[in-house]
């Protein structure tokens, strides 16, 4: 063997050597990043996510009128929004259509604000709101329209309403620290209109078996199902038969969680088979200053662990000036408590 040939066979090795040295390294960091990634999946898996629920949000009327007077369109949540901005989930059910024009006066029962509103929406966190109620259509296509161009373009998911079928019907998905939510929106009133060409648009009625339907087919790729209920007979603190029925339907179905609004009162909470349904939370934002009850309301702190919820409970609020909920102790914070037992 030449000297030359020496050398380059000795090169040879020193390559092969150095370059088994890297592949070794580069599989040593890969296993080493696999090995952490999959150690963060699991750990993530098992981190609490706290998600914040509120009852009715009007933004219309009397606390459209605080906020301009105010000038500040973030007023009503100023006394809660330390509360809401610390979940991961803060869902609510948006009772005004969110269209310009003139301001609505306080004995009119039609709602719909400026759609600088959005500010205080934003600084309170909210990611998740219902639209399927009784008023979202209260300025039509226009309205509706207007309402989910907004919220869209401010990245809060919406539920329960739009134009076509496919949209009204469908749901809301957020992964959270490695679950996967989904939220679907229903009401009592079946408003859907129809446009020139036959399509549709309007709310999610409460019809049983789509209820069932919509959940099972979520439940297929979902951790966690939320129902959202517009229904009740206002001013009741017993959740009516309708109610029961709908939200029993939609836990044998496979969700997780119902969430109620529309009484304006704060009705009973019931542990049903694995889930949870909250009848009503209260209002959460509105001018109803006229009764007690009305005044009152609930936000509910929902924990989810390890896909699955591991504890519910409730924070007692108050409403003041016409527009403003304030957490509350004492007395009425406890009666609202007890109604709340489950």
């Amino acid at each position: 063997m030449t000297f030359k040939k020496s050398i380059e066979l000795k090169l040879s090795v020193l390559e092969l050597l150095f370059f088994g040295i890297i592949f070794i390294s580069n599989s040593s960091s890969l296993m080493i990043g696999d090995y952490a990634i999959i150690n963060s999946l699991k750990d993530n898996s098992h981190k609490e996510i706290k998600m914040i629920a509120v009852g009715d949000i009007m933004l219309s009327r009397g606390v459209e009128g605080k906020m301009i007077s105010k000038n500040d369109y973030k007023y009503p949540f100023l006394k809660i929004a330390d509360i809401t901005t610390n979940a991961d989930i803060v869902f609510g059910n948006l009772e005004t259509s969110l269209i310009a024009g003139r301001r609505i006066q306080d004995n009119e029962m039609v709602f719909r604000a400026d759609p600088k509103v959005i500010e205080g929406l934003n600084f309170a966190g909210f990611n998740v709101l219902n639209i399927a109620n009784n008023h979202i259509m209260n300025f039509g296509k226009d309205g509706l329209e207007s309402t989910i161009k907004i919220l869209d373009e401010n990245n809060i998911s919406h539920i329960g309403a739009g134009v076509g079928k496919d949209e009204i019907y469908k749901s809301a998905v957020k992964n959270i620290k490695g679950t996967k939510f989904a939220f679907l929106g229903f009401t009592y009133n079946s408003d859907q209109r129809k446009l020139s060409d036959g399509e549709i648009y309007g709310v999610a009625s409460m019809d049983i078996g789509k209820i069932k339907e919509a959940v099972r087919a979520e439940k297929l790729d979902a951790d966690i199902v939320i129902v959202s209920m517009h229904a009740g007979v206002e001013y009741q603190t017993s959740p009516s038969l309708f109610q029961q029925n709908f939200a029993r339907n939609a836990i044998d179905a496979g969700a997780d969680l119902v969430i109620g609004h529309h009484p304006h009162v704060v009705q009973t909470v019931e542990k049903y088979k694995e889930g949870y349904i909250i009848y009503s939370l209260g209002n959460f934002v509105f001018d109803q200053m006229w009764s007690n009850e009305t005044r009152l309301g609930a936000m509910a702190e929902i924990i989810f662990q390890d896909k699955k919820i591991k504890s519910v409970k409730f924070i007692p609020i108050k409403s003041y000036d016409y527009s403003q909920p304030i957490v509350i102790k004492g007395a009425e914070a406890e009666m609202i408590l007890e109604r709340l037992k489950y």
